[in-house]
């Protein structure tokens, strides 16, 4: 917060009263734009810091304007027409002839190395961007700083972007607490200069970072939130959000009206909106996580907004920043701030379309389900996959509508049930819940019920409950068998196998994966025919007998016919398997190597893990011990993420047990542990890299720092030494596999803890620590298989 100085002082900025909090990228990057561009915008959404962030990097580059920086504040200007003289009064320009004050203006400011800081120009933003056009064409000397909502859309001008605070370190490390996030440390600043003595704490820092996490990162609501403070507990202020805008009122009686209030603010920028504009943010708001335009076009227009219309407005609320666009392997995509959301939200709600919107909504995400189940055995599959994944908080949205609306729970029924693969690759557990929810709602003894209680058996028995998984098996029966539901029947047959299998009767599950093949191959069904095909053959492949073989290479040929990828994944396995058992390791290392790319491009943790574990096997078998021990380290990460899940798949345990036994026995126990040990160090990218041999990392040996030294997280302990080895930005990325930004952002948060300004600095501090502490010794590895519960021998029997 900064607060104004007296007229005569020369940088003509306010005065900072308050400390700045993080934004050390965000201001070198305007700094640096400043050295070489004539206009600099710096936009974002309302309430995100573009002030104060223009009036920390005018301060900073003060000495670079001998001319003088001068802030011009616009947000009380009403009338457009008086912007030049509005600038003019700003700069001390006092001009009592007839000339245009634009003319006065340029006089005054040729010849000197003048900044200006134009600040709030979103509603003046035409006049805006005529001024400083003429201006900086006229004035090669001088350069504008604006901030605005919108960028002003002039030649040359070049546009920082700010987000809202992060609320994680910059690779988001899991490990590093909440207190460590740039918004959690606003919060408790501003805490603290009105409670004092309030800190974070292990009690209260879960609800800080919550109410960081639910006001978006936003700082203004952010310190709004922490002035509620003086009557109310952290606890109290969370529980209180659901009604953010009538609860966050605490803005400072110095500011501007629209700062003093949340729904201020937000008021502000629906008034910038044109009425088509307006009317656009109240429907997106229906959305939850984000939309694309496809999903604007079908749920938005109508009554009042022509179809084709929706591009150009979409694109507005970008420039306005009420829309966030964002890009990622070539899909755009929109979202709003959840404080954005919620405005529109309740103006939707008190315009009466409300209910008419949610129906929209869900509409066009039930012919989406319905699309992707049509589709799942088609080259279209990964693009499927993905989508789904981008969609995962509309589909949410969609189905809870539909269970809680009279009328519509079988709708969310047959959803939930054709979201059978995305929940079972990706949300296991929330899977769980909403066939539980959606089978206790939707009754009717139908097809829709029949298909959602085999789907949903399938998830009970891939988190292991086995009493669930046969029950619903036995309704759906029943119901198939009432119907003639010959399709049905073929699944039940296929899972009745899974069942079996996970309870160690290997002989009876392929028994009934044969009469699940024959039941779909009756009713020309390939995916149900894929299934019982790949899971025969890995049955076969394990008790080593050739018919594996023909099984395999029927259900690759079936899933080539169709193009589909996801079954032939599994199948390709099996084709792996099946060549080691006939000593045909390099097929066998091809095999596994196509299978494993493709469950890693969908992401089908279960797959990689087993392409993992195979790959262990094959290196101990051909006696390369050192990667076998590595890359059971690998797999034992996938294990834990994956779970209950493993159980179909328990038969294969033998060969872990056999692999690890002879790799321990081969290196001895302390070599082994620490290859095993520096397995599971790698990350996802470096391990797949080395299972696929694309490249071999180098075998680390313990970190020169194990632990953290504080204040620092562990990230930023095994930064900042190499920061001591001297390793730049790029290469300190390199070594750590992250991207160079976020190695900056790490670095930032180092200088900022320890108090520095430079990287020398920070090397001699970890110099000093080192020399005081030494090395620490390396910690001691461990291992355990993914499924096994006892030893068994080292020898592969074939």
């Amino acid at each position: 917060m900064r607060t104004r100085v007296a007229r005569g002082e020369p940088a003509g900025l306010p005065a900072e009263v308050t400390s700045f909090v993080g934004r050390r990228h965000e201001l070198a990057e305007v700094k640096r734009l400043l050295g070489t561009s004539h206009v600099v915008t710096v936009i974002g959404v309302g309430g995100v810091g573009k002030t104060r962030l223009a009036l920390r990097a005018a301060e900073e580059v003060r000495r670079s304007f001998p001319g003088g920086v001068r802030l011009v504040e616009l947000a009380a200007l009403e009338d457009p027409d008086l912007l030049a003289q509005a600038v003019a009064a700003a700069l001390s320009v006092n001009e009592h002839s007839t000339r245009p004050p634009l003319d006065a203006l340029a006089e005054r400011l040729r010849g000197r190395q003048t900044l200006i800081v134009l600040d709030t120009c979103e509603h003046v933003l035409a006049e805006c961007a005529v001024l400083v056009d003429t201006l900086v064409r006229a004035l090669p000397e001088l350069r504008v700083l604006a901030t605005s909502r919108q960028a002003l859309g002039i030649d040359g001008e070049r546009i920082v972007e700010l987000a809202p605070l992060p609320m994680s370190t910059p690779d988001g490390d899991p490990a590093v607490p909440p207190a460590e996030s740039d918004a959690v440390r606003l919060f408790a600043e501003r805490a603290a200069s009105v409670v004092p003595g309030f800190e974070v704490t292990e009690e209260n820092e879960e609800a800080v970072a919550e109410i960081c996490r639910r006001l978006d990162g936003l700082p203004l609501a952010i310190e709004m939130a922490a002035v509620r403070l003086r009557a109310l507990s952290v606890g109290q202020v969370l529980d209180r959000l659901d009604d953010r805008f009538r609860l966050l009122t605490g803005g400072s009686r110095a500011a501007l009206p629209r700062q003093r209030t949340l729904r201020a603010l937000f008021e502000w920028s629906y008034e910038l909106c044109s009425e088509q504009e307006r009317l656009l943010w109240q429907r997106v708001s229906v959305f939850a996580g984000g939309l694309d335009l496809e999903a604007a076009e079908q749920v938005c227009a109508g009554d009042g907004i022509a179809r084709e219309d929706v591009l150009e407005l979409v694109a507005g609320l970008v420039d306005k920043s009420v829309l966030l666009r964002r890009e990622s392997d070539g899909v755009v995509r929109y979202c709003l701030l959840d404080t954005v959301r919620q405005f529109g939200r309740e103006l939707l709600a008190a315009s009466g379309d409300e209910a008419t919107l949610h129906r929209r909504h869900r509409d066009y995400y039930r012919k989406i389900t319905s699309r992707a189940w049509a589709e799942l055995f088609s080259a279209a599959q990964q693009s499927w996959v993905e989508r789904l994944q981008r969609d995962h908080a509309n589909l949410r949205k969609a189905l809870d509508w539909s269970l809680r609306e009279p009328g519509e729970a079988e709708t969310g029924l047959a959803m939930t049930a054709e979201l059978l693969y995305h929940w079972s690759g990706y949300h296991l557990s929330e899977g769980a819940g909403w066939f539980d929810r959606s089978l206790a709602v939707a009754t009717e003894p139908g097809e829709v019920r029949a298909h959602a209680l085999w789907a949903g058996a399938w998830i009970a028995l891939l988190r292991g409950d086995c009493a669930t998984t046969l029950a619903r098996l036995e309704e759906a029966a029943a119901i198939a068998e009432r119907l003639g539901l010959r399709v049905t029947l073929g699944y039940i047959a296929f899972l009745s196998g899974m069942a079996a299998v996970s309870g160690g009767d290997l002989e009876s599950g392929m028994g009934r994966y044969e009469e699940a093949a024959t039941a779909h191959r009756a009713v020309g069904n390939p995916i149900g025919l894929a299934l019982a095909l790949n899971r025969l053959a890995l049955a076969n492949a394990f008790l080593a007998r050739p018919v594996a073989r023909d099984l395999a290479e029927e259900c690759v040929a079936l899933c080539d016919l169709y193009g589909e990828g996801w079954h032939r994944a599994y199948a390709l396995l099996a084709l792996a398997i099946d060549a080691w058992h006939r000593d045909d390791v390099r097929a066998a290392c091809e095999f596994d190597n196509e299978s494993l790319r493709y469950n890693t491009a969908v992401g089908d943790q279960l797959g990689m893990g087993m392409n993992l574990e195979a790959h262990a096997w094959f290196a101990a078998g051909e006696q390369k011990y050192e990667r076998a021990a590595r890359l059971l380290g690998v797999v034992r990460t996938f294990w834990q993420a994956v779970g209950a899940r493993l159980a179909e798949f328990r038969y294969m345990s033998r060969w872990h047990d056999e692999c690890e036994t002879a790799t321990r026995e081969a290196l001895g126990e302390r070599a082994f542990q620490a290859e095993v040990a520096r397995g599971a160090a790698l990350t996802r990218e470096e391990a797949l890299a080395y299972a696929l041999l694309e490249r071999t990392p180098a075998a680390r040996g313990p970190a020169p720092f194990e632990g953290r030294i504080a204040p620092l997280t562990r990230r930023e302990t095994e930064i900042a030494h190499l920061v001591a080895e001297g390793l730049s930005n790029k290469d300190i990325a390199g070594r750590l596999v992250i991207s160079q930004r976020t190695a900056e952002g790490h670095i930032e948060h180092i200088l900022d803890k320890l108090g520095f300004k430079s990287r020398a600095q920070v090397a001699a501090w970890v110099q000093e620590r080192l020399s005081e502490r030494g090395d620490a010794p390396a910690a001691d590895g461990a291992t355990s298989g993914p499924v096994s519960e006892g030893r068994r021998p080292a020898a592969r029997t074939t």
